[in-house]
C-alpha cells in the first residue's frame, strides 16, 4: 500500500509535471520569429535530446532494445512505425496553434480527449463505463453538439487533436509498445524529417544567428526533461486512477494560458454553454476518478483480512486497473516472443539433425 508521504511526492509530482507541459505550449510566442512549424520541428530534436539523456541515466537502453528485438515481421514493423507521423502532427499542432490564434481551440481537443478515449474502450475493448463517465460523455456530446447546430461546425484544430490520439494509441496498444521505447523510437524517426524542413525553411540559420534561441533551445529540453522525469515519478508514486485525475491539470492550464497569455476570447473557441458542459463533464470525469481512488484505498485496506466477513463489513470491490492490464499485456507478449523465438531455434535444430 501507498503510504501518504508518496502519495504527496507524487501528486506534486504530478502537478509539476502538468505544470510544465504546459509551458511548452507557450515557446511557440517566446522563439519568433521562427515559425510554429519551426518550434515544433526543434521542439522534436529537443525532446530526443533529452529523452536520450533520459535513458541514459536511468540506464533504460536494453529494455529498449529487446522489445525492439522481438519485431520480426514486416506487418509487425510497419504496424510500429505507422503512428508514428499521428505524433509528429500532434507535437506540430500544439506548438503552432498558440501563434495562430487557434490555442484556445486544441485547448478544447484536450480537454474532450480523456471522453473519447473512454468510448474507444468502450466501444473497441468492451471496457465497461461508469454511470458517471456516462453522464460526463453525454454532457461533453450535448455541448459539442449545440455548437454544430448553432454555428454549422466545430474548429479543425479541435478534432484534429481529440481525434488524433486514440488511432495512436489503438496502434501502440496492439503491440504492446512500452511508452518510453515508443516514444524515442517515434522521435528517432522523426528527426530526418524534420531537419530537412529546418533547412529549406532556413530555421538552422536563424537559430544560430539569434542570441536568445541560445538559451531557449536548451531550455526547451530541460523543460521537456524535467516533465518527463515527473511523469515517470509521479506514475511509480501515485495511483493509477489519482494519477490520471491530475492528467486533467494540463489542459486547464492550457486554457489558462490562452485566455491570459495568449489574449484569446472565450467565444474564439466555442459557445459558453459548450465549455460550460465540457467543464461540467471534467469535474464529473475528476469526481468519478476520485470515487474509484477511495474504492481503491478501502480495497488495499480489506486486502489480507483473512476473517470471515459479517453482513455489516463493507465489501470489496474489484476495480478495473487498465494501466497495469496494459504492462501486463506487454510483459506477456514480450515473454510469447521469447519463448517463440526458443521454439523457432529448437525447431531448425531438430531439422538439421533429421536432414543428416
Amino acid at each position: 500500500m501507498l503510504t501518504t508521504t508518496q502519495t504527496s511526492q507524487g501528486t506534486i509530482a504530478a502537478v509539476a509535471a502538468n505544470f510544465l507541459y504546459s509551458l511548452l505550449f507557450l515557446f511557440g510566442l517566446l522563439m519568433q520569429p521562427l515559425s510554429g512549424t519551426q518550434v515544433a520541428s526543434w521542439r522534436v530534436l529537443m525532446m530526443l535530446l533529452s529523452l536520450v539523456l533520459l535513458v541514459s541515466v536511468l540506464k533504460q537502453w536494453q529494455h529498449i532494445f529487446d522489445y525492439l528485438k522481438t519485431l520480426k515481421t514486416p506487418k509487425e514493423w510497419f504496424l510500429f512505425i505507422l503512428p508514428t507521423p499521428i505524433l509528429g502532427a500532434q507535437i506540430w499542432i500544439f506548438m503552432w496553434a498558440p501563434v495562430n490564434n487557434l490555442g484556445l481551440e486544441v485547448t478544447l481537443g484536450y480537454f474532450l480527449y480523456p471522453m473519447i478515449m473512454i468510448m474507444v474502450g468502450r466501444f473497441f475493448y468492451n471496457e465497461a463505463m461508469t454511470p458517471l463517465q456516462w453522464v460526463a460523455t453525454i454532457c461533453a456530446g450535448l455541448g459539442i453538439a449545440y455548437d454544430v447546430w448553432q454555428y454549422g461546425a466545430i474548429s479543425w484544430a479541435t478534432l484534429f487533436v481529440c481525434l488524433g490520439y486514440p488511432p495512436y494509441y489503438l496502434l501502440r496498444r496492439k503491440l504492446a509498445v512500452p511508452p518510453i521505447t515508443g516514444l524515442i523510437s517515434d522521435l528517432v524517426l522523426l528527426t530526418p524529417v524534420v531537419m530537412v524542413a529546418l533547412y529549406m525553411s532556413g530555421g538552422f540559420a536563424l537559430a544560430i544567428t539569434t542570441d536568445k534561441f541560445w538559451y531557449l533551445l536548451p531550455l526547451m529540453g530541460i523543460i521537456s526533461t524535467a516533465a518527463m522525469s515527473l511523469t515517470m515519478v509521479a506514475s511509480q508514486k501515485l495511483p493509477v486512477s489519482l494519477f490520471g485525475t491530475l492528467c486533467y491539470l494540463e489542459p486547464i492550464f492550457l486554457f489558462i494560458f490562452s485566455i491570459t497569455i495568449l489574449h484569446q476570447s472565450i467565444n474564439e473557441g466555442g459557445s459558453v454553454f459548450m465549455y460550460g458542459m465540457i467543464f461540467v463533464a471534467l469535474l464529473i470525469m475528476i469526481a468519478d476518478s476520485a470515487l474509484g481512488y477511495r474504492a481503491r484505498r478501502r480495497d488495499d485496506r480489506l486486502h489480507g483480512y483473512n476473517e470471515p466477513q459479517v453482513g455489516s463489513f463493507p465489501p470489496r470491490r474489484r476495480l478495473t486497473n487498465r494501466r497495469i492490464k496494459g504492462v501486463l499485456a506487454a510483459h506477456r507478449f514480450r515473454k510469447i516472443k521469447r519463448y517463440q523465438q526458443k521454439i523457432d531455434k529448437m525447431t531448425r535444430k531438430i531439422e538439421q539433425l533429421h536432414s543428416k
